[in-house]
C-alpha cells in the first residue's frame, strides 16, 4: 500500500468514483481537497480556486476528458493525475489469508465487458473464492481493493478509467472487442484503442483476446507481458493453436487453458448454455463470445474446469441484456416476444444483438442519442434480420438516413420526439402493429438514452412496462 500520509490530494468531482476515493483516502492522505461546482458539500466549487503548486496528486472522475482545462493545468504544474482505478491499485490491501494483495482480473472492451465481468465473478465465486464484480460495473473498486477479505477482484474497466491509469499489472486480462465509441472523449480511435490496451501491459498469468477482432488481435500481439504469461485467443469459429473456440456444436480448446496445449480438447456442448440461447437453442453469438472470454479468464486463474462450467451454464445475463420481458402467445404455439437489449447503446452492440435472431423476424426499435455515430454499416449488415423499424429519440436523422440508403424496402415508423413521457408507449404500440406470431420486438437502440430517458436502465424498464401493458391489453392470439 502506497504511503500517502504526507500528500495533498485533490478529488475532482464527487460522483460515484469521487465519493469512493474520498472515503478510502480519509485517514490515509495528508490533506484532501474536494472540488465539484455542483455539490455544496465540496471544499471548492471552482478549479480556479485550487493552488496547483501545493497539490501532489489529483484523482479525477471519468466524466472529465483529457483535454479538460483544469486537468491540463494540473499536469503543467507536475501534479500526478490518477483515475480511481490507479488509486485503488496503489492502495491494495493484503489478503487476510495469503498476506498478499488480491489478484485482479481486468475486463475491458467496447461491448460485452459487463456480462463477461459478471460471468467471471460467478465462476470464480463458485470455486469458493470471494471474487466480487467491481469497477465500471457500478461497485466501487477502491473500497474492494482495501478489503482484506477479497480473494480476487473481477474488474470491469472503461476506457475513461484506463486513460489515467498507469501502474496496473493484472493477473489476467481481456479485451472483448474494440469498435467506434466515445471517440469524442478520447480524441480519436488510436487514442481509444491505446487506452483499452493498458489492460494487457504487464499481465502476469493469462492474456485473453478476441481473435475475431483484428484490432484487438494486433494489440495482444504487441503487448508487453510478463515472462511465462499464457496468451489465449477466443473465437466463434474453429480454433487454431492457442485459441478457445467452437467446432461441431462444442466449445473446443487448443490453447492448453482447458486441456493439453496444441491438442483439440472438447470442453462442453454449446446447447448446455440454455440461458444464452434463443428458445430454439440457437445461441446469441455475442453472449457466447462472453462465455468463451470468461471461461478463459477463469481457467487462467487456475479455477476448476467442471465447477466453472457449471457456474457458466447457470448464469443468466443481467437486466437489459437480451431479456425477454413479455410474450403474447398464439394458438399455433408461436408467439410475439418483446426483448429488452437497452444496453446495446452503440452500433457494434446492436449489430451483435440483431445477429442472434432469425432472418426477417425482428421489429427493431432503434434510435436515441447518436453521439455522432453512423449506422449505415449496421443496417447493411443486419437488414436481413429486420422486418420493420421503429425509430425513437431526439436525434433521428442519422438512423433514418441509414435505413433509407441501406434498406429502403423495410417499413419504418418514426416516433415524434415530443412528449418524452409517452415515447415508449407509442414506440411499443407501433412495433407491435408490425409484429406477427414468430416475430421479436427488439429494443436494441444502438444509441445512448439520455435524450429522452434517465439512463439505459430507465429506457429498458419503460420498454418492459409498455410491452407487458400491450400483451395484457391484447391477450393471446
Amino acid at each position: 500500500m502506497e504511503d500517502l500520509s504526507e500528500k495533498t490530494i485533490v478529488i475532482a468531482g464527487l460522483g460515484v468514483s469521487g465519493r469512493s476515493a474520498l472515503e478510502v483516502l480519509q485517514g490515509r492522505a495528508g490533506r484532501i481537497v474536494t472540488v465539484d461546482e455542483r455539490k455544496p458539500e465540496a471544499d471548492r466549487h471552482s478549479f480556479d480556486d485550487v493552488d496547483w503548486s501545493q497539490v501532489d496528486i489529483m484523482v479525477t472522475s471519468p466524466g472529465f476528458n483529457p483535454r479538460t482545462p483544469f486537468l491540463l493545468e494540473a499536469q503543467r504544474h507536475g501534479v500526478a493525475v490518477y483515475s480511481e482505478v490507479e488509486l485503488a491499485w496503489r492502495l491494495r490491501a493484503a489478503n487476510e489469508r495469503t498476506g498478499k494483495p488480491a489478484p485482479w482480473v481486468g475486463i475491458t472492451g467496447t461491448n460485452g465487458k459487463t456480462t463477461t465481468t459478471q460471468m467471471t465473478s460467478a465462476a470464480l465465486s463458485a470455486c469458493g473464492l470471494r471474487a466480487p464484480a467491481v469497477g465500471n460495473i457500478g461497485n466501487a473498486l477502491s473500497h474492494a481493493a482495501i478489503d482484506p477479505s477479497n480473494d480476487v477482484l473481477c474488474v470491469e474497466l472503461s476506457s475513461f478509467q484506463l486513460h489515467f491509469t498507469q501502474s496496473l499489472e493484472l493477473d489476467c486480462a481481456v479485451i472483448t472487442n474494440i469498435a467506434d465509441d466515445h471517440l469524442d472523449w478520447h480524441g480519436g480511435m488510436a487514442n481509444y484503442a491505446a487506452d483499452k490496451s493498458k489492460v494487457f501491459r504487464g499481465v502476469t498469468r493469462t492474456l485473453v483476446f478476441n481473435a475475431d477482432d483484428e484490432r484487438v488481435s494486433r494489440l495482444a500481439a504487441q503487448a508487453d507481458i510478463a515472462s511465462g504469461c499464457r496468451t489465449v485467443g477466443f473465437t466463434l469459429h474453429e480454433p487454431k493453436a492457442g485459441q478457445l473456440g467452437l467446432c461441431d456444436g462444442w466449445i473446443v480448446d487448443r490453447s492448453g487453458v482447458a486441456g493439453d496445449e496444441g491438442q483439440a480438447t472438447r470442453v462442453a456442448p454449446v446447447v448446455d448454455f440454455t440461458h444464452l440461447c434463443e428458445p430454439d437453442g440457437t445461441p446469441y453469438p455475442h453472449l457466447l463470445a462472453d462465455v468463451l472470454a470468461a471461461l478463459a479468464l477463469t481457467l487462467g486463474m487456475g479455477a476448476d474446469l467442471a465447477t466453472a462450467l457449471d457456474a457458466l451454464r447457470r448464469f443468466s445475463p443481467g437486466g437489459h441484456r437480451i431479456e425477454t420481458v413479455a410474450e403474447q402467445q398464439s394458438e399455433g404455439g408461436r408467439s410475439i416476444r418483446f426483448v429488452d437489449d437497452s444496453k446495446a447503446t452503440n452500433a457494434h452492440a446492436a449489430n451483435a444483438s440483431l445477429a442472434g435472431f432469425a432472418p426477417g423476424s425482428v421489429v427493431w426499435i432503434a434510435g436515441g442519442l447518436a453521439k455522432g455515430a453512423r449506422f449505415e454499416q449496421l443496417v447493411a449488415d443486419r437488414r436481413d434480420r429486420i422486418k420493420a423499424a421503429v425509430v425513437i429519440g431526439a436525434d433521428q436523422e442519422l438512423m433514418l438516413e441509414a435505413l433509407k440508403t441501406q434498406a429502403p424496402d423495410i417499413p419504418v415508423n418514426v416516433i415524434d420526439p415530443k412528449d418524452a413521457g409517452t415515447v415508449m408507449q407509442r414506440a411499443v404500440d407501433a412495433a407491435a402493429a408490425f409484429a406477427e406470431p414468430g416475430d421479436v420486438v427488439l429494443m436494441a437502440p444502438a444509441c445512448a438514452s439520455m435524450d429522452q430517458f434517465v439512463s439505459y436502465a430507465d429506457r429498458g424498464d419503460q420498454f418492459a412496462d409498455q410491452s407487458r401493458r400491450w400483451v395484457r391489453d391484447h391477450g393471446a392470439k
